[in-house]
């Protein structure tokens, strides 16, 4: 099987469901951004040691919100979301904030590496929100993944600080 079709040529392609639309329309542009931050979140896998973060279950949670985003609406194969994903990173964020002394300023990303990492983590986060919310045609479904992902970006913040624990120099005076 070959992995190029050619179908995309002249800048369309297919969403979940079979119709075909420009590549900058906004569901696609909604799941090329969740892609990118799967992938993101997985270069942040490779740069962590701490095996208890859920980096892996996030980044299938996304890989079922994009396959959402991506449906044209006549697709009913695709599993639900599940929403206690979203409560999930809530407890999450709580966990490792109480480990946190209190944010008394802004953070500059910086040390350590998968600090950083998380940081720009949470920037693609916020681009693959802002492409969600134009969906004019937003479903249930869609509205799921855009909490979710609201929720990661909060995550990701918190997680950015975890992973920087100890490094002083990222705190503005």
């Amino acid at each position: 099987m070959k992995i190029y079709t050619k179908t995309g040529d002249a800048g369309t392609t297919s969403l979940v469901g079979g119709t075909r639309v420009s590549k900058a329309h906004p569901r696609v542009m909604a799941y090329g951004d969740l892609d990118e931050l799967i992938s993101l979140l997985g270069v942040l896998r490779c740069e962590t040691e701490d095996e208890d973060l859920p980096l892996r279950r996030i980044q299938i949670h996304l890989m079922n919100a994009s396959a959402h985003l991506a449906n044209d609406g006549r697709s009913t194969k695709l599993k639900p979301l599940d929403e206690g994903e979203t409560a999930f990173l809530e407890s999450e964020i709580d966990r490792m904030t109480a480990l946190l002394p209190p944010q008394t300023a802004f953070i500059l990303p910086g040390m350590p590496h998968a600090s950083s990492l998380a940081h720009v983590a949470r920037t693609v986060c916020r681009r693959a929100e802002r492409s969600a919310v134009q969906i004019e045609d937003q479903t249930d479904q869609d509205k799921a993944a855009i909490r979710y992902v609201n929720r990661l970006s909060d995550y990701l913040f918190t997680l950015a600080r975890y992973l920087s624990r100890g490094c002083d120099d990222n705190w503005l005076p």
